[in-house]
C-alpha cells in the first residue's frame, strides 16, 4: 500500500489494502465473516464504516481503527455540505447571543419575546429596543463611554443595552422643562439630605422639579455602569444610575458626580456614561471635574486630608464620628471618602449603610422586580 497516497474514503483504503494482498471482495468477505455484498458497499463508499466494522479492519490488515473513522467521518461531511443549504442567519442570531445578554433582556421584559427560539420575534424586538437599529448600527451611534482609568473605543453590548432602557424610560416622563439655575439652587439642598440614609427618598423630586430625569435601572449582568448623564435634547438632561453598589456614599457620589455633567452640559452629543466610576484619578478632564465636585460634595476634602494627616494609621473611631457630626453628613459618607483616599477599605465599613430601599419607592425604577411601564401600546 501507498503510504504516501491520499484516500478519500474508507473504500479507497479497503481497496488499497486488498490490492497489496491480491484479495478479492469475496476473500475478504470470508475473513471478516460477512457478506460479500456488504464488502462491495462498504468499498463503493454505499455502506458507512461502523467503530465495530473499523475494529474488524483493524485486525486484518493491521491498520488502526482510528484512520478508517477519520475518513468515514470526512465522507459523512462532504455528503453533508453537497446537500446542506447555507444559512448566513445563523451565524448572525449566533452573535446576537454572543454580544447581547438576550435572555436576561427577555426575563425582564426589556424584549417583548413569547419564545426566545423564535429568531424573527426576537429579531424584531431588538430592532424595536434599538430604535429601528441593528445593534451594531446603534453601536455607531457618537458617544462618549468613560472609565476611570481608560476612554473606551464603545460601549459593550450590555451597556449599550442599558443606556438604551434608561433612554425609552427618560423619554416617557414628564418633567418640567430643565432650569440650570434651579438645580444650582439644589445642590446645597440636596446636601442637606446627606445626615441620614432615609432623606435620600427626597431626591428624585427634588431633581425633577429642576427639570432632570433620574431613571434608576438596574445594571445588565457584568456591565459594571455606575451611572450615565446624556440628554433627549437641549433643554432634556437625564440622569440613570444602576445603584450597583448599596451604599449611602456610593448613591451620593455617583448622582452628584451626573449632576456636575448636567451642569457642565457634559454628554451633549453623546451619552456620558462612567463605569467603576472614581476606581482611579487618571481619567479625562470632564471625570476629573465631576469626581472633585462629588467628592467636595460628600465631605469637604480639606477637612479629610486634614484628619487623615492627623489621625493616620489608627484612625480612633470616636475622632472619626466626631468628624461626621461636625461635617453634619452621616459617618457614612466620611467613611467612604477616608476609604478612597487610602486605599484602607476595611476602615468603618460598619458605618456603610444601605440607601436602595429609602430610593427606589419616589423613583423611576426598572430592575429588582420591578419593570417600568415603558413601551406598551
Amino acid at each position: 500500500m501507498d503510504e504516501n497516497k491520499v484516500y478519500r474514503t474508507p473504500g479507497q483504503l479497503i481497496e488499497a489494502l486488498l490490492a497489496e494482498r491480491s484479495w478479492s471482495n469475496r476473500v475478504l468477505a470470508a475473513v471478516l465473516e460477512v457478506e460479500e455484498t456488504g464488502v462491495s458497499k462498504l468499498i463503493a463508499a454505499k455502506k458507512a464504516v461502523t467503530p465495530e466494522t473499523a475494529i474488524a479492519l483493524e485486525e486484518v490488515f493491521n491498520v488502526p481503527a482510528e484512520r478508517f473513522l477519520a475518513l468515514q467521518r470526512d465522507l459523512d461531511l462532504a455528503k453533508a455540505r453537497i446537500v446542506a443549504i447555507p444559512d448566513p442567519s445563523r451565524a448572525r442570531r449566533a452573535q446576537l447571543f454572543a454580544d447581547l445578554p438576550l435572555a436576561e433582556m427577555i426575563r425582564r421584559q426589556w424584549l417583548r419575546v413569547e419564545d426566545m427560539r423564535d429568531m424573527p420575534a426576537v429579531e424584531k424586538a431588538i430592532e424595536d429596543f434599538f430604535d429601528g437599529k441593528s445593534p451594531a448600527d446603534a453601536a455607531t451611534i457618537p458617544h462618549a463611554a468613560r472609565k476611570t482609568v481608560t476612554v473606551l473605543d464603545a460601549p459593550l453590548p450590555s451597556q449599550l443595552a442599558w443606556i438604551y432602557r434608561v433612554k425609552r424610560i427618560a423619554r416617557e416622563l414628564v418633567v418640567p422643562r430643565y432650569d440650570e439655575v434651579a438645580l444650582k439652587a439644589a445642590i446645597p439642598k440636596l446636601k442637606g439630605l446627606l445626615s441620614a440614609p432615609e432623606e435620600a427618598r427626597h431626591a428624585p423630586r427634588m431633581l425633577q422639579e429642576c427639570g432632570v430625569r433620574l431613571v434608576i435601572v438596574e445594571g445588565l449582568k457584568s456591565s459594571k455602569i455606575d451611572g450615565v448623564c446624556l440628554w433627549l435634547n437641549e433643554q432634556s438632561p437625564v440622569i440613570g444610575m444602576t445603584m450597583r453598589f448599596d451604599r449611602m456614599d456610593n448613591f451620593w457620589f455617583v448622582l452628584r458626580h451626573e449632576l456636575e455633567h448636567v451642569l457642565q452640559r457634559h454628554g451633549m452629543d453623546a451619552p456620558m456614561l462612567d463605569v467603576d466610576i472614581g476606581a482611579s484619578t487618571s481619567v479625562a478632564e470632564e471625570e476629573k471635574i465631576a469626581n472633585r465636585e462629588a467628592s467636595e460634595f460628600c465631605a469637604p476634602q480639606a477637612r479629610i486630608s486634614s484628619f487623615i494627616a492627623r489621625k493616620a494609621p489608627l484612625f480612633p473611631e470616636r475622632d472619626f464620628l466626631g468628624l461626621a457630626k461636625v461635617l453634619a453628613v452621616h459617618p457614612a459618607l466620611v467613611a467612604g471618602q477616608i476609604q478612597f483616599r487610602t486605599g484602607r477599605y476595611e476602615l468603618f465599613r460598619s458605618h456603610l449603610v444601605k440607601v436602595r430601599d429609602h430610593v427606589l419607592p419616589s423613583a423611576f425604577v426598572d430592575g429588582w422586580g420591578d419593570v417600568a411601564p415603558v413601551g406598551i401600546a
